[in-house]
């Protein structure tokens, strides 16, 4: 790899996983991501982003971590949807390969973060509704309300996901917790869509 490569992913969000994923499995996980992503050659476009390649890297990036290291490089193309949307599909992507992610010189294991899910609604349940799954409610500043285990914002999510349901929305709001089941309930009552932190669908 040349020193201009290095540098880059050095820089860059880069997810860099134990084996060289296929070209079919790289695009599958990110549709979770963004439903629109689409191969450019050999690269995946998604989210005003460009997901590179995978390339072999030396075992030294990552400290050593795995013996033939692959690396994907993801690189922002545009306005993102949503702040470091770039990082967000690198570390979505490690979590998931059983990877890391590289992003200016830092090693992250996105295992290593704790569980949060969001789930993305079109139109904002009725109070009681959702006290019959989170508990009782107290409401805070700025249409927030606080449940013992969750949080309702009142506000449409600008990811990809959360913009699928823009057609369909009247009162969009997202729900954050950290109960995988929770958020598959709440999902599927309220025909909303579960996304974990990174924003990729969990369904």
């Amino acid at each position: 790899m040349g020193w201009l490569a290095k540098r880059r992913i050095k820089t860059g969000p880069t997810a860099i996983f134990p084996k060289k994923p296929e070209k079919s499995q790289l695009l599958a996980l990110i549709l979770l991501a963004d439903p629109e992503a689409r191969q450019d050659r050999d690269d995946i476009l998604a989210a005003d982003c460009r997901i590179h390649a995978p390339v072999e890297v030396e075992p030294e990036l990552t400290g050593g971590e795995f013996d033939t290291p692959w690396a994907c490089r993801v690189e922002a193309e545009g306005p993102l949807p949503l702040d470091f949307f770039d990082r967000y599909l690198a570390e979505g992507l490690a979590l998931r390969l059983e990877g890391l992610t590289v992003c200016r010189g830092e090693v992250v294991d996105p295992a290593d973060e704790d569980e949060k899910f969001l789930v993305l609604l079109p139109v904002r349940p009725q109070p009681e509704e959702l006290e019959e799954l989170l508990g009782e409610a107290e409401d805070r500043d700025y249409g927030v309300v606080e449940y013992k285990d969750a949080v309702l914002i009142p506000a449409a999510d600008p990811s990809p996901a959360g913009r699928t349901l823009e057609p369909y929305s009247s009162e969009p709001c997202r729900i954050e917790l950290e109960d995988r089941e929770v958020a598959l309930a709440l999902a599927e009552r309220f025909q909303g869509i579960a996304v974990d932190r990174w924003r990729f669908r969990i369904d």
